[in-house]
């Protein structure tokens, strides 16, 4: 007879140490399986067990940051000021077999992410032994409950597989008897096989809802859920750090994955892209039949917190603790150009990227670098002469200039100050005060991602044929910017589709992904730039660019995490097929 422990221990799965059960336990501390499925209560519970080794994300890396201060989208207002934070740790390369610098949520507490997705898996895999013979007298709660496992699984392993590579498909639980050092790596694909496998026995699932419209159900699993997963593993299997022979079957795989999300998704307008970019990362979805956010396939519970105003605040806002987020010169250098839809910078002279290559054709001016760009920017940027509203009732015009009011303060560094001349605007709303809790939830999934991985695979598998255009497009002109020009290249197209992937989905966990898949980690991540700004009189300016920060993590080893120590030294299939570098 199985029984669920108040402390369990299992060498593969990494849990070390107690995991207290949320269910009722009997007063010797555990309880049967047979005795959780014979209650449909506790059955319930159960599946909710196995939602709870969801990570946080959004700006939950220690300390308050997120995860794009180790990108080149931006640098950490902390660093120089705290050596031990996650940031500093990581771009000094302090990345090891034995030390994780990401593993660490916001308030400094460790949470082992190696280690919880293997926890969900495990409980998704006794769940789903037993949810067939367990007490749920609906059978249709029975296959939505079913279901939902079975998504859940797949997002875990997709989360798994991301960050360290290929691991053993597990479908079922151990035994106690299990021989862990009989476990071995099976390939990339096989995992996407697993995934897919996952998310297509859920989409099959009609009791399983596409949406959530009662707010009680608010956070569990859907069928877009399933979606979005389906067409995220087929892309990142398709790219090249997991296709280096490029076989075109695998683009086409993810390109017809996303063709069905996005015909399935937007049918009778269930889903589509908000009517605002800026205003739709202010607030928390609405569940209902009618919703308001349409584009919006999952949202952690995760905001609402006083301390997130402050946390990424300017220097001008009383209570501001630190400047949290600052946007790189790189980042505001993807955006294009509104009127003629140009790239302003096409790349860079030099290593520093202090020599910028200048678009001429796009109606971009040095000495006006911020007039006349991608709405977007406006939306994820704070920038000098900004308008930030609503400082003690008042329209407040950001001042990034030596000087100002907002100034970038270059040396000595500090937290509050930008590092780079820019403030993060995008999750900011300028009208909550600080220590008043942001309505900013973090959408981990959403329409316009499938619309770009869905352009990206078509585009490798077929070229840039008017499908492609259409779904780029459709992500351009909902930001108000005009279509891609006609007659691109495959390769054009690759380009003008990993700038568009760069700008939409800015500070949302996608860039550190996407360029490792692509492996163009040594391209982007060695050196970070930033803008120093002279005021020259009345309302001129100069500009110069400078190099804010040189960064470690760049080599090839950085494109896969390291299998941690203790199960590399413990399971000899891992230790004999450590990740490359490592």
């Amino acid at each position: 007879m199985k029984k669920i422990m108040i402390c369990s221990f299992l060498i593969f799965i990494g849990l070390q140490g107690c995991k207290k059960d949320p269910l009722d336990i009997t007063p010797d501390g555990r309880i049967t399986l047979e005795e959780v499925f014979k209650d449909e209560k506790r059955t319930e519970a159960y599946l909710n067990t196995v939602y709870n080794s969801i990570p946080s994300y959004f700006w939950r890396y220690q300390f308050y940051s997120f995860l794009s201060v180790i990108t080149d989208e931006s640098q950490d207002g902390d660093v120089g000021n705290a050596p031990n934070i996650m940031s500093a740790q990581w771009i000094n390369g302090g990345l090891t077999p034995s030390y994780n610098p990401l593993e660490f949520d916001g308030q400094g507490a460790g949470r082992v992410r190696y280690n919880t997705y293997w926890a969900g898996i495990r409980d998704a895999n006794v769940f789903l032994e037993n949810i067939d013979k367990a007490n749920v007298p609906s059978p249709t709660n029975r296959n939505r409950m079913r279901a939902e496992a079975q998504v859940l699984r797949a997002f875990y392993y997709l989360e798994l597989i991301k960050q360290f590579g290929p691991m053993p498909v597990v479908d079922k639980s151990f035994s106690g008897s299990f021989d862990y050092k009989s476990l071995t790596r099976p390939s990339f694909q096989a995992c996407t096989d697993f995934i897919v496998q996952n998310c297509d026995q859920a989409i099959a699932t009609n009791d399983l809802p596409l949406r959530i419209t009662i707010e009680t159900e608010r956070g569990r699993f859907t069928r877009a859920i399933a979606h979005a997963i389906k067409s995220q593993a087929l892309l990142y299997n398709a790219s090249p750090l997991w296709n280096p022979g490029n076989e075109i079957s695998k683009w086409k795989a993810a390109a017809e994955a996303s063709k069905i999300a996005l015909t399935t998704l937007t049918a009778n307008n269930n889903y589509k892209l908000a009517d605002n970019y800026g205003e739709y990362f202010l607030s928390q979805t609405d569940i209902n039949n009618t919703p308001r956010d349409k584009e919006t396939i999952y949202e952690r519970p995760e905001g609402g917190d006083p301390n997130f105003v402050s946390m990424n605040g300017i220097p001008s806002r009383s209570g501001s603790s630190k400047s949290g987020t600052n946007p790189s010169q790189e980042l505001v250098d993807a955006y294009d150009m509104k009127v003629t839809g140009m790239p302003a910078i096409t790349g860079y002279l030099d290593a520093d990227h202090l020599q910028p290559v200048i678009n001429a054709a796009s109606g971009y001016l040095e000495t006006n670098p911020y007039e006349g760009r991608d709405p977007r920017f406006y939306a994820t940027v704070w920038y000098n002469g900004a308008a930030y509203d609503n400082i003690s009732g008042q329209v407040h015009t950001i001042e990034t200039f030596t000087g100002g009011s907002d100034q970038l303060l270059k040396s000595p560094p500090n937290k509050v100050n930008t590092h780079s001349g820019y403030y993060l605007r995008k999750f900011i709303d300028p009208k909550i005060q600080v220590g008043q809790s942001s309505n900013a939830k973090w959408k981990k999934y959403r329409l316009a991602e499938i619309y770009l991985n869905y352009a990206e695979a078509e585009n490798e598998n077929l070229g840039p044929i008017q499908d492609v255009y259409d779904a780029i497009n459709t992500v351009r002109n909902r930001a108000g910017m005009p279509n891609l020009p006609l007659g691109l290249t495959k390769d054009q197209m690759r380009e003008r589709i990993r700038r568009e992937r760069r700008v939409e989905l800015a500070i949302e966990e996608h860039r550190f992904w996407d360029v490792r898949r692509w492996k163009i980690l040594s391209q982007t991540d060695k050196v970070l730039t930033g803008m120093e700004i002279t005021k020259t009189g009345g309302n001129s300016f100069s500009y110069k660019r400078f190099v804010s920060e040189r960064r470690s993590a760049w080599a090839d080893k950085f494109l896969i995490f390291p299998i941690p120590i203790n199960d590399a030294a413990n399971i000899p299939d891992f230790g004999a097929n450590q990740n490359p570098g490592w």
